[in-house]
């Protein structure tokens, strides 16, 4: 079985292009099995069959990662990993029964959103000083994550051309090359005009055409880049909110989930956040409804009796 594996991560590298890191995570999922399965058996690594696997050696090494604590995000991996790996082992011929056909893959235990509060962002905003530039480039900044749920890798690819003030909103370029036209409201409207007005003040001797095009700078004077943005959201939320997960994301859920509370259609929500269906926007009803019940719980006088 062991050279079996090693076949199978070559075929992932050459044949499938998989990327190194998941290369190493199936080679660290494949040999956690193997020698599982070597240690139950009494057997070395080498003497492990691949014909004597069954879905009962599959079920103990699960059940015993299970006990351990590990997380089922975890496990579901290690089962694509060994499914994957029957598959081309009986696709190959190297076994005539595939013992992880009918395996079942855990359900991933759902994380609701973080989000700020409204007052959490009001004071964030307020905290900004925008006499400087690179105040008024934060400002801009955060007030495009929170005014549009874009995402952090769509906003430092935003070209100045992507943002039309007469009209009055911003275009985007989503994944898989996607576009989508964001409206802009009032305040981000009026803070990227005093911005942009400004924007050459960040130039600086290693600002190429590239930068020249970007809306944003880093204080290189290059287009900004994720770290820098994630940095700079980071230590404002830190200033003003409790939450506890401190990044643009956080202001991307946000956004969502007060647009909600708000009576927003969550099919509108969808088109601003750039999602491909539905399912994905869903998760933020459960964070309204959460919201919802804490209210209830402490202002109905028979919510505790």
């Amino acid at each position: 079985m062991k050279a079996l594996i090693e076949k199978y991560l070559k075929y992932l590298s050459v044949e499938r292009n998989a990327s190194e890191h998941t290369i190493t995570s199936y080679q660290n999922d494949l040999s956690s099995f193997l020698e599982f399965t070597a240690h139950v058996n009494e057997q070395t690594n080498e003497q492990v069959d691949i014909s004597s696997i069954t879905r009962l050696n599959i079920r103990l090494w699960l059940g015993d990662l299970s006990e351990k604590g590990l997380a089922k995000t975890s496990i579901a991996r290690k089962v694509a990993a060994l499914r994957s790996f029957f598959k081309y082992c009986f696709k190959r011929g190297h076994i005539d029964k595939n013992p992880a056909h009918l395996l079942v893959v855990p359900k991933k235990e759902q994380t609701l959103p973080k989000t700020a509060t409204v007052e959490d962002i009001s004071r964030m905003m307020d905290n900004v000083n925008t006499d400087t530039i690179s105040g008024l480039q934060d400002r801009a900044i955060l007030e495009l994550f929170y005014g549009t749920g874009m995402r952090l890798s769509e906003l430092t690819g935003l070209n100045i051309t992507d943002i039309d003030l007469k009209q009055r909103q911003v275009t985007v370029h989503g994944k898989g090359n996607k576009q989508r036209i964001i409206p802009l409201g009032n305040t981000v409207a009026s803070i990227l005009k005093q911005f942009i007005k400004r924007r050459p003040e960040l130039y600086g001797e290693r600002t190429d055409s590239d930068a020249k095009k970007a809306l944003f700078l880093a204080a290189s004077g290059q287009r900004i880049y994720d770290r820098a943005v994630q940095s700079m959201v980071e230590n404002y939320l830190k200033q003003t909110s409790e939450v506890t997960q401190k990044s643009p994301h956080v202001l991307r859920h946000s956004f969502a989930t007060h647009m909600l509370d708000n009576g927003a259609d969550i099919r509108i929500i969808k088109e601003f956040l750039g999602h491909a269906n539905l399912a994905a926007t869903q998760v933020y009803t459960h964070t309204s409804m959460e919201r919802l019940k804490n209210v209830y719980e402490q202002a109905h006088p028979r919510a505790k009796t």
